[in-house]
């Protein structure tokens, strides 16, 4: 048990940093493009650790196909088509605190799907969050909202959300028969196949045969350790712990977003942003409680 919490540790150090490293890819290629590099790395690596690991890649029996075919739908096409466009925009940083919402968004899928129960504790956790959302949204004049005064790129973070809610909640079915490591990859591939075809048209040659030494390293650094190795340890971690438990962590990653961040790209956290992801992380932990 002690591993698992380790490696969701170290997992959510990961994600913090694909934020920078998207950041920095999406400067030399287009959102559709982006992603379809990232997850070729990733498929290619997760094969090798799925047979270096586990032996082999166990082929999916026919009534998880589509279960698979709506992983990579979600998960990897729809939610870095969003995370890939919304960063053209969006800080790092204030693009995490955004994408923190999702343990909240997966806690409310739960209640509508598996109808799961939600407490006085956990609604009241999940308005404090979407309040703390509100504010890091609208840089800390949340009537801007009530005019429909948001940004392309706020919006488009938010359809992250959306997006990994879907995946999480797609996933307990898949982890029932699959492992970790084979369910991320064939949903790694169903996803990479999927973006081939727009990233064609985004321009995938010119901006692979364009892209400098740091979009490559970003790319490599978001296939392999942000996806990879990520997505296989977070998968390991839903198995073992359960989503809300395995939830709790994702608290961690703006904070390591916030912090490579200024460390990496100079961004300044404003007070908004800081008061803002305080709310949202007090929040997803009362209603992962």
């Amino acid at each position: 048990m002690m591993m698992t919490y380790l490696k969701l540790l170290v997992t959510m150090a990961l994600w913090g940093g694909t934020f920078i490293a998207g950041r920095l890819v999406v400067q030399d290629m287009g959102a559709f493009a982006a992603a379809f590099c990232r997850f070729a790395v990733a498929s290619v690596a997760l094969v090798i650790l799925t047979y270096a690991i586990e032996g082999g890649l166990p082929w999916p029996p026919k009534k998880l196909w589509l279960s698979i075919a709506l992983l990579g739908l979600t998960g990897i096409f729809a939610y870095n088509v969003f995370f890939f466009s919304g960063l053209k925009t969006v800080e790092a940083g204030r693009a995490a605190l955004i994408i923190a919402l999702n343990p909240v968004a997966i806690a409310l899928g739960a209640a509508l799907v598996f109808k799961d129960p939600l407490s006085r504790t956990k609604l009241l956790g999940i308005g404090l969050s979407l309040v703390g959302a509100a504010v890091v949204i609208s840089d800390g004049a949340p009537l801007k909202l009530l005019r429909g005064d948001v940004g392309l790129g706020e919006l488009l973070m938010l359809g992250c959300v959306v997006s990994w809610m879907s995946y999480s909640l797609l996933g307990k079915a898949v982890m029932a028969e699959l492992s970790p490591f084979a369910a991320t990859t064939y949903a790694c591939v169903t996803g990479a196949l999927l973006l081939l075809g727009p990233a064609l048209a985004d321009g995938l040659g010119l901006a692979i045969a364009t892209a400098s030494l740091t979009t490559w390293g970003g790319i490599v650094y978001l296939g392999i350790f942000g996806s990879a190795v990520g997505f296989s340890w977070y998968y390991d971690g839903l198995r073992q712990l359960g989503p809300a438990r395995a939830g709790v962590f994702i608290n961690l990653v703006p904070v390591w977003a916030i912090a490579l961040a200024a460390l990496m790209l100079q961004e300044t956290p404003t007070s908004s942003l800081l008061l803002g992801g305080c709310l949202v992380i007090a929040g997803v932990v009362m209603t992962n409680r």
